[in-house]
């Protein structure tokens, strides 16, 4: 299969990443980790195969991830981080769920991104 003809591909198992819920780029791109300007450059993963995010993600579609590591393991972090985190991070997931569903309607990716994070971007 030609380049062209696959979608994005996984930074870590090499899979193709299928659906927008199943993102990690695209979650950091909502939540405003990644710039609209290097989306189309940045590589892409499938939040199970990134258990530093997948960690903070507390969603009933989601399964739930405990990542052991010793500096970033939600469990040796600060608590009010990983509930900022968590917070944050289980917003983008849902939003991702809400372009998934509105994909149909044509939603510019400019519009992806939570209301505060394009807020910012327009300042």
């Amino acid at each position: 299969m030609a380049r062209c003809d696959q979608g994005y591909l996984c930074r870590i198992c090499g899979e193709e990443v299928d659906a927008i819920t199943d993102s990690e780029l695209y979650l950091r791109y909502v939540i405003g980790e990644v710039d609209p300007e290097i989306l189309h450059t940045a590589s892409e993963c499938h939040l199970t195969c990134s258990p530093a995010v997948a960690q903070f993600i507390n969603d009933e579609r989601f399964p739930s991830v405990t990542y052991d590591d010793p500096l970033f393991g939600a469990k040796n972090l600060d608590p009010e981080y990983v509930k900022q985190r968590s917070e944050l991070i289980t917003q983008g997931y849902k939003r991702l769920w809400e372009i998934r569903k509105e994909r149909k309607k044509q939603l510019p990716v400019a519009e992806y991104p939570l209301p505060e994070v394009i807020g910012r971007w327009k300042d």
